[in-house]
């Protein structure tokens, strides 16, 4: 008797091992350059549209928030830390191609899973060196000295193998080179979160405009993106990993002929996404996605807690989980807040909290003293708020439900 009750306690055990084992998660992120929601909605893509059929494919778009302090330029690199950092340019202070100086205080999705798993190998797979050296920051003191675990970038500056007047645009190749050594390390060492950056539709924007040029571009990005698919699936039929890949882009195109792009027109902010994460909430059916949402994503997806002083400043909402609230709106008059906000789940109940501060501490590393101004049920959809005893020409305003956390600044006057 006392030995089967061992033996049925072993096996109670290994059960309960095995239920709470957990397959490995990995991340891959793609940003093709420069394809706007239209284009990749016309140009056949078989392989992008089977990895849509696996999870979803939805429109979305960049450049913050359009006539408001958060209104972000439609370029490149802008795009690129939009997506790091989940928040817009205001915040993250990359402003164009030249990367001056990144507020690396907004950290990369990147810093937060090495902080909180400095085991987790990350990777960055680009055909353009500044992505890991000055938006990742690998091994910059600003970034804690961030290691990079394995990349491959810097084609661009190897004009031997990639020679500039060569009989195939230089760029398609390095993209080529790009890709084949993702998808070898995804095979191989299966990185926990890897970026993959690929140029050449973007050149083929820029020199083409909308032409066949430009949609054959599209469609070689398509087949590379069933190589790297076939990575993916390799590792989780092999080493029963899970993996999430998400693909974008990080601006559109003008409207006149497709060839430029920077500003905050329609077809301009026009983007969009695709994964193969079947279990997406309810927050993309209502409301377009921004390339902010992709950062708390992620983190949601690999478990990585982000800390209350990052969540606060994140302009994303995370398109996995549980989500309370979206569609934050603030209107200041007569020295009141008026505050709005739409809650996702009719059945949920809960509450609110609304915090204020007049400080931005968080754009110098610092910590901002939020002060609770109330508490209200999540179903109240509103709540207006007096501040006259916090006289201010600027606001920080938190709305924090059980789910998720929004924020909108109010900035009542110019600071000279």
């Amino acid at each position: 008797m006392i030995r089967k009750g061992i033996l049925v306690a072993i096996g109670l055990l290994a059960g309960s091992v095995a239920l709470f084992a957990q397959r490995p998660k990995k991340v891959v992120f793609v940003i093709a350059d420069g394809i706007p929601a239209d284009v990749i909605e016309s140009v056949a893509t078989p392989q992008m549209d089977a990895i849509a059929r696996a999870g979803r494919y939805s429109r979305a778009y960049v450049g913050g928030g359009k006539g408001t302090y958060s209104e972000t330029p439609t370029i490149s690199a802008v795009g690129y830390n939009s997506l790091l950092t989940g928040t817009w340019a205001n915040k993250h202070n990359v402003w164009n191609n030249n990367i001056a100086a990144p507020n690396y205080h907004y950290p990369t999705i990147f810093r937060l899973l090495k902080d909180q798993y400095p085991q987790k190998k990350i990777a960055v797979f680009s055909s353009w060196l500044d992505n890991r050296t000055k938006l990742v920051g690998d091994g910059l003191p600003e970034t804690g000295k961030i290691h990079v675990d394995i990349s491959a970038d810097g084609f661009e500056h190897d004009t031997l193998k990639f020679p500039k007047n060569g009989p195939v645009h230089r760029m398609h190749l390095i993209d080529e080179q790009v890709v084949d050594r993702a998808t070898e390390s995804i095979r191989k060492q299966a990185p926990d979160l890897s970026w993959i950056y690929l140029e050449y539709t973007d050149d083929m924007g820029h020199g083409y405009g909308d032409s066949p040029r430009f949609y054959e571009a599209v469609q070689m990005l398509d087949r590379q993106m069933g190589r790297v698919w076939e990575a993916i699936r390799y590792r989780q039929d092999r080493f029963k990993e899970d993996w999430m890949i998400i693909i974008t882009t990080d601006h559109g195109r003008s409207e006149a002929n497709g060839m430029g792009h920077g500003g905050q027109s329609p077809r301009q902010r026009s983007t969009w996404m695709i994964t193969n994460n079947p279990g997406l909430n309810t927050y993309p059916d209502h409301y377009i996605p921004g390339v902010v949402d992709i950062f708390p994503t992620i983190a949601r997806y690999l478990n990585i807690k982000v800390p209350l002083e990052v969540n606060r400043e994140l302009d994303g909402i995370a398109m996995i989980g549980k989500v309370s609230l979206a569609d934050m709106q603030v209107n200041y008059f007569q020295h009141k807040l008026d505050i709005t906000w739409t809650p996702l789940n009719p059945g949920e109940s809960g509450t609110v909290k609304v915090w204020v501060t007049t400080t931005n501490q968080a754009k110098t590393g610092e910590t901002d003293s939020y002060r609770l101004m109330g508490e209200m049920p999540l179903r109240q959809k509103h709540v207006t708020l007096d501040v006259k005893d916090q006289p201010s020409g600027f606001y920080k305003v938190v709305l924090e439900a059980a789910n998720n956390t929004l924020n909108r600044w109010v900035v009542v006057e110019e600071k000279k």
